[in-house]
């Protein structure tokens, strides 16, 4: 082919997916790949641009409106009169309506942080979160016993923190959340964040938002390269191909294409084998393909020129056999042994010699690199480093991840798409605003000359206009008369009259209001409204309101969000099967964990290990303002209500997760009422021991009271009793001493009686005696009477008594 020659490209279908490995990797077959992307993408038929290039031009008129940088010719276009601009001379420069509000997006999604959540999912990692789980259920199960123990022996037998320990199974949840990580776990999180910080991911994913804001799509890259690691790539979406989908994570697309226009020295350092006369054949294509897509007219430089090239850097899918060769090994086990496709032996054989064939059916990636318009293919080879899920291994995954949150029959449907319109309008009304404004003509006045040239200042000097003018500036008076000279009526008395130009006025208030009612068209078509945009909000609306309508903006614009964390979430977990390649199989593993762990020094150990576990990936979005504030609301609530105190606030504040800061809360405020509850009894306990003590006091006060008194009353007694025994003793001695006289009296007397009655006795002894004497003595005179016969003899006593006792006795003798 000649140079500037027109290309045809030729019909080609994608080949035969279930052929050898052998035709597989031939360049033939990448070829053919090729063709069949060029064809579907690149074919322009009769005169129209391609669909790549249509689309391409699409996207390209998409983000100068996003810029604020479209063409100002379609509105020239507009102004013009029958494409006269001569007479016409305003300001065509654009207004930048559409920026503003892609900036607001845009700047809105980077302000939702992202944080990659690794969870391990193999069993090992199940075994250990189990045994966690395990532990803290048995020390909720026990705590009634584990605490009797505590009281009872006064040592500490939990292993947690017993005032954290969960009281039912929605306690059990938020606690193994917060509080359960495993070192792998956090080391995998910590080179995930490393990998993306490296790759600066943060600016890549400002880039993707904007594209899913300009063109509806946004597409990352991810790659091995050898002594580096884990690459990510922003990837333009205009320079991208890839097969048709309706689905918006793209997962089902099974080739992927990236246009480059590079130098042609450089397809030497793709194909090194590439010859003299090959880079003079690509060479010779360079401008015809421009010519031929009709976009050399998009630059005015030299990029276009004999020394550079399109290439189409293509990624394909499609199936290979693994097969293995299965025998009985001398210790009984199977083993397997690979062999390639081919290999086919008859059963007979297999049978004869004990073995088995197995097949196992796995997706592969070919990547490929073509000159577009030519069949010259640089490069076809089976992609190396695929990245393959643990858990199903048969399946690969793109280095492309893309998203199209607004997808029908293929195509995207971008915010910025739905403002053009608008936009468009919102810019011939400013241009229609300019051209009323320059033809809106002053005030100003009509002067009557034949009214002046009547009057006369009786000064002898003529009153002619230019004097009543400068009079009537100056003063705002003027001089006229009802009658001229000849005493007629004067049809010009009032020689100076205002002219009043107001008919530009309303067709600027119209246009005014055309401005703003597209303005209002591009909110409606985006759902930006004026509580997003940063316009000021009606002075008349509520506060909840202005709430709503914010919250209502956030909505229209979730699937933007949602498409960014959809793309971070396959690419950290891209980058997660990357880190485990790295560790098992990469000469400068070493170098990756230290590199990786020269943050945290104790993550060195568990990060060596992680190719041993598979761990699911996930994305926690920082809450957005509203909820933020929704959430400070609630904190706000419960600390005046005294549901929680400062700590439990700070440690509520501190996490993103909003669901779960929210459970937190409601837990808390749950703790802080059964502690107050807790508190409330233990001080009505105390009071009630305060009060029993109390009247044990009064009671023991007044005991001590009666004691006392009795005490008292006992002195009293035990005195009165004393001075009684006292008195009675004194008594008693005195009794004594009178007794002792009367009893000696009575000794006296007794003796007196005694020796009274001894004498007494003795004297009637003595004179019973006499008696008896003298009984006898008469007796015997008796008997000597008789004997004798005497007289009879006179025996009377002269003592005249009959006791023989008489006072006679006491008479002094």
């Amino acid at each position: 082919m000649i140079k500037g020659s027109k290309f045809d490209i030729k019909a080609a279908t994608f080949p035969d997916q279930f052929v050898s490995k052998n035709e597989r990797d031939s360049l033939e077959f990448g070829l053919q790949v090729g063709q069949s992307i060029q064809y579907e993408w690149f074919r322009a038929d009769k005169g129209t641009r391609s669909r790549f290039y249509n689309r391409w031009g699409y996207f390209h008129e998409n983000r100068l409106y996003s810029r604020g940088e479209q063409p100002e010719s379609k509105y020239k276009k507009e102004i013009a009169v029958n494409g006269d601009l001569s007479w016409i001379n305003i300001d065509w420069r654009i207004i930048k309506v559409v920026p503003k509000f892609v900036d607001i997006v845009v700047n809105g999604m980077m302000d939702r942080l992202m944080k990659p959540k690794a969870t391990g999912q193999d069993a090992k990692s199940q075994k250990k979160r189990k045994d966690f789980q395990d532990l803290v259920e048995g020390e909720m199960v026990s705590r009634d016993f584990l605490e009797n123990i505590q009281e009872k022996a006064g040592v500490n037998p939990f292993v947690l923190d017993q005032e954290e320990i969960p009281r039912n199974e929605e306690e059990l949840s938020i606690y193994l959340e917060m509080n359960y990580k495993m070192a792998e776990e956090i080391a995998e999180e910590t080179a995930i964040r490393s990998i993306l910080k490296e790759n600066e991911y943060q600016e890549t994913l400002r880039r993707v938002y904007r594209d899913l804001v300009d063109v509806g799509i946004g597409i990352v890259k991810h790659n091995f390269w050898p002594g580096f690691g884990v690459k990510t790539e922003y990837v333009d979406p205009a320079n991208v191909v890839y097969s048709y989908t309706e689905r918006p994570d793209m997962k089902d697309c099974f080739y992927w294409g990236e246009v480059k226009t590079i130098p042609l020295v450089d397809i030497t350092e793709i194909d090194p084998n590439i010859t003299p006369n090959e880079l003079e054949e690509i060479s010779s294509y360079s401008q015809s393909w421009w010519d031929y897509n009709q976009l050399s007219n998009y630059y005015e430089d030299s990029l276009f020129s004999k020394d550079t090239a399109t290439l189409l850097y293509f990624n394909y899918k499609t199936y290979k056999k693994d097969v293995y060769k299965v025998k009985k090994a001398s210790t009984g086990n199977d083993r397997a042994i690979p062999k390639d496709e081919t290999f086919n032996p008859p059963g007979e054989m297999m049978d004869e010699r004990d073995f088995d064939k197995v097949e196992k059916m796995m997706e592969t990636w070919y990547e490929g690199v073509m000159v577009l318009g030519t069949n010259i293919i640089l490069r076809w080879e089976e992609m190396k480093n695929m990245v393959r899920p643990e858990s199903m291994s048969q399946h690969a995954t793109s280095s492309y991840i893309g998203y199209v949150p607004n997808i029908y029959k293929g195509e995207p449907d971008p915010l910025v798409g739905r403002m053009k319109t608008s936009a468009d309008n919102c810019q011939i009304a400013h241009l229609k605003l300019q051209q009323i404004a320059a033809r809106v003509v002053p005030d100003g006045i009509y002067i009557d000359a034949d009214g002046l040239n009547e009057i006369n200042l009786g000064d002898g000097k003529a009153y002619n206009p230019a004097e009543a003018v400068n009079m009537y500036f100056q003063t705002g008076s003027v001089v006229g008369r009802s009658f001229t000279r000849d005493g007629e009526f004067n049809h010009a008395k009032v020689p100076v009259q205002q002219l009043n130009s107001s008919a530009g006025i309303n067709k600027i208030e119209t246009m005014i209001g055309l401005f703003n009612h597209y303005l209002e068209q591009i909110r409606l078509t985006t759902g930006l409204n004026e509580a997003r945009d940063g316009s000021d909000p009606d002075p008349r609306a509520l506060v909840g309101v202005q709430k709503l309508a914010a919250l209502n903006s956030n909505t229209a614009t979730r699937h933007i969000l949602d498409a960014g964390i959809f793309i971070t979430e396959r690419l950290c977990k891209a980058i997660s099967l990357r880190i485990a390649d790295i560790l098992e199989y990469a000469p400068f593993r070493d170098a990756f964990i230290n590199r990786i762990g020269a943050e945290n020094v104790s993550l060195l150990e568990p990060m060596s290990n992680l190719n041993l576990y598979d761990f699911g990936i996930n994305i926690e979005v920082s809450p957005d303002i509203e909820e933020q504030n929704n959430l400070k609301e609630r904190i706000r609530i419960a600390l005046e209500k005294g549901d929680i105190n400062l700590e439990d606030s700070i440690e509520v504040e501190n996490i993103e997760n909003i669901k779960l800061a929210t459970q937190l809360l409601k837990m808390k405020r749950i703790r802080k009422q059964e502690h107050e509850d807790k508190m409330a009894m233990q001080q009505q306990e105390m009071q009630m021991q305060t009060q029993m003590q109390s009247q044990q006091m009064a009671a023991q006060a007044s005991l001590q009271k009666i004691e006392a008194e009795s005490n008292s009353k006992i002195k009293v007694k035990q005195a009165e009793t004393a001075f009684e025994i006292e008195k009675l003793r004194a008594e008693a001695e005195l009794k004594s001493g009178l007794m002792e006289e009367e009893f000696l009296y009575n000794l006296k007397l007794n003796g007196l009686q005694v020796d009274g009655q001894m004498k007494r006795e003795k004297y009637k002894e003595d004179e019973k005696a006499r008696r008896i004497d003298r009984q006898s003595s008469q007796q015997s005179a008796l008997i000597e009477q008789r004997q004798k016969n005497l007289p009879p003899k006179n025996f009377e006593s002269n003592v005249d008594s009959l006791d023989g006792l008489s006072n006679e006795e006491f008479e002094p003798r």
